[in-house]
């Protein structure tokens, strides 16, 4: 049995993925391949292709179940009931989530949601027996989230609980092969105010993954979850007339921080969204992180009656740890 080697390759995959998550610089690269894993960096994984598409600024962005992964205090703005599934593609793997959210006038917003994050089957071979497989190793994150959100007048609040888990499986021979589970908690908490009728503005502010350290093999090892603080905004700079339907336009800008990870060093995300209603909207936007996840991404959504499809695309800086550009799909059920 060769252990060492499968070991290796999953260190790779997941530090690969840790790098684009947290948002850190170059130069974490030379940390030790598990590095930023146990703690849970793949929270920083976006979620949703309006938000990615918009340069990830969505925390003062509502009116979706996207909401859940970027700030609570947006699911007060859901209209009507919403069946979300979210999916993307990148180098390291895949992400799919699945959220419900379901308004009500006298009690609120209610949601759920899960999150899988799949890094990949790694191979499991013994020396003796060559390059043949006798078992296979399936490193997974888990997230399962339960939103509630409520508003007063033009203040919007909302918090999400979240339970989050780290699990490498092993299914076949694995007599010699590292498996491990951590399980943690932690709460998502945010605001969101919205003043001004002709040029309506929204300013938000979320704190996110704020919990306890997610321990994997024992207490020396266990890591702080990536605390994030979020303060972002929302501008309305087109609208068409009331009772016309036109094209509008409005930007987004968002500044995130970490928290509980040494001195507070922001980073900012631009968005752009136009469109006419909810039929056609097209989006634009640009990550400035410190890490080689920054770059720029583009996005469309349509809506036909009920049904709501939204596609993104990012262009990040990261060429040198694969070839497939992180590609995002949402399809949404409205009810």
């Amino acid at each position: 049995m060769r252990p060492s080697r499968c070991r290796v390759r999953l260190h790779a995959a997941l530090a690969a993925a840790a790098l684009l998550a947290a948002g850190r610089p170059a130069r974490a690269r030379a940390q030790p391949a598990n590095a930023g894993v146990e703690g849970g960096a793949f929270l920083l994984l976006p979620v949703g292709a309006r938000a990615v598409a918009l340069g990830q600024a969505a925390t003062a962005d509502g009116n979706s179940t996207e909401a859940i992964f970027w700030n609570p205090a947006g699911l007060a703005s859901l209209a009507r009931g919403e069946l979300a599934l979210y999916h993307y593609d990148a180098f390291f793997g895949s992400g799919d989530a699945i959220a419900i959210g379901v308004p009500s006038a006298r009690l609120g917003t209610f949601a759920v949601a899960a999150y899988l994050v799949n890094y990949g089957d790694l191979a499991v071979t013994q020396g003796n027996l060559g390059p043949q497989p006798v078992g296979q190793i399936s490193p997974r994150n888990v997230e399962l989230m339960a939103s509630y959100a409520t508003d007063v007048g033009g203040l919007a609040a909302g918090i999400t609980y979240k339970l989050v888990q780290f699990r490498v499986d092993c299914t076949g021979d694995c007599t010699n092969v590292p498996t491990a589970t951590g399980t943690t908690q932690a709460v998502d908490v945010g605001v969101q105010y919205a003043f001004g009728s002709l040029r309506p503005v929204v300013v938000g502010v979320s704190l996110r993954n704020l919990g306890f350290n997610l321990q994997i093999n024992n207490r020396a090892q266990a890591d702080p979850l990536p605390t994030r603080l979020s303060v972002g905004v929302s501008a309305q700079v087109v609208r068409p007339a009331v009772g016309v339907q036109g094209l509008d336009a409005r930007v987004l800008a968002d500044v995130q921080g970490a928290l509980l990870e040494g001195p507070f060093s922001a980073v900012t995300l631009v968005g752009l969204e136009s469109g006419v209603g909810e039929a056609l909207r097209v989006r634009f936007g640009y990550a400035f992180l410190d890490s080689n996840a920054r770059g720029p991404s583009v996005g469309v959504g349509v809506k036909f009656g009920s049904i709501a499809f939204d596609l993104a695309r990012t262009f990040n800086a990261a060429q040198d740890v694969g070839d497939t550009e992180p590609v995002h799909v949402t399809f949404r059920v409205i009810f």
